[in-house]
């Protein structure tokens, strides 16, 4: 029973890196198929491939995925016991592909990690299990908080010093070399969007190895980084269309120069924080800020604040939205437990 457990764990948390692909693909390239600078597909080739060899880059936002909750607590050696952890690990799966569902369906660009980091606080707390509040506080509530206003004044900031080195310059030509600068811009978004989000997916399914006794906690085995690699990657050339127009056409009408300008400083963002701080942090709120703030240069009203502040209410519900579906699916789910 409790090798079923886990494999089917193991399967639905590679569903949730499936559905976090294509739920986040616009995170990577709306702004570089929105400006022209790539077509939809040359885009989401690129993004798949380099989202995959993101995931390879290291495995510290998995640690700290790993620690918001103490399964170790949850599991003995009782098969009974081990069924229980596994459906903690479960509920908060289905938390979070519940959200990303739904917030797909109506092309709002909320997080994936956020939503994930709530269906395992929402089914911890739910099973009266060990929730690391120090870890919830120093690598994600500040860092959820940090990451959007980086990218929001950095793309700011950026896009202000291209203007004053541009501003003698031929448009059509600035706008041309900028079309071609996206390439790489794009390219750094979709890898860092690997080395992220992921990770994300390769903590849950190192926990429920964990909560299975098949692991004992220490490292992310190398099968686990490659599916998880593979899964978002598959996830990322499906597409993610919806999302994509909101993120690329609605915010703001977007020229070359503000798509790199928000994809350089968001994609330098997502890296600071995984391999310096080590925190799961959102590439949605990260990208969606920086284009704000790349286009807030030109003026102010030019941002469609209306669909912004949408988005920024997607953002304050994901967490405990996600944390109530996990909370009720493992209220069900126990019912079925020995």
């Amino acid at each position: 029973m409790v090798l079923s457990m886990v494999i089917a764990v193991v399967v639905i948390a590679l569903v949730f890196d499936y559905t976090n692909g294509f739920h986040d693909a616009a995170n990577a390239i709306a702004t570089s198929v929105s400006t022209r600078a790539l077509t939809p597909r040359v885009a989401l080739a690129m993004a798949a491939v380099l989202n995959f060899v993101g995931a390879l880059l290291g495995v510290e936002v998995a640690k700290t995925i790993q620690g918001i909750i103490d399964i170790d607590g949850a599991t003995s050696v009782a098969d009974a016991d081990r069924a229980h952890a596994l459906t903690i690990v479960l509920a908060a799966l289905i938390g979070a592909i519940t959200w990303n569902l739904i917030t797909w369906y109506f092309g709002i660009p909320s997080s994936s990690s956020h939503a994930l980091i709530g269906g395992i606080v929402g089914a911890g707390l739910a099973s009266a299990t060990s929730v690391s509040w120090e870890t919830l506080v120093e690598k994600v509530a500040i860092p959820m908080v940090l990451s959007p206003l980086l990218g929001f004044f950095g793309a700011f900031a950026f896009m202000t010093a291209i203007m004053w080195v541009f501003r003698r310059a031929n448009p059509h030509r600035v706008s041309r070399g900028f079309r071609h600068a996206q390439t790489v811009s794009a390219a750094g978004m979709s890898l860092g969007h690997g080395l992220q989000d992921a990770q994300k997916t390769m903590g849950v399914i190192v926990l429920a190895l964990v909560a299975g006794g098949f692991h004992d906690g220490d490292g992310v085995p190398f099968w686990v980084i490659v599916a998880a690699a593979s899964a978002i990657a598959a996830g990322t050339y499906s597409g993610g269309w919806r999302i994509m127009r909101t993120l690329g056409r609605r915010i703001i009408d977007l020229d070359p120069p503000k798509g790199f300008a928000a994809e350089g400083v968001a994609a330098t963002v997502l890296y600071v924080m995984a391999i310096g701080l080590h925190a799961p942090v959102s590439t949605t709120h990260t990208i969606t800020s920086a284009i704000m703030g790349s286009g807030a240069t030109k003026r102010f009203s030019a941002v469609r604040w209306g669909v912004a502040r949408g988005i920024v209410v997607a953002w304050i519900v994901t967490i405990p939205a996600a944390a109530t579906v996990a909370a009720l699916t493992y209220f069900v789910a126990r019912t079925f437990l020995p």
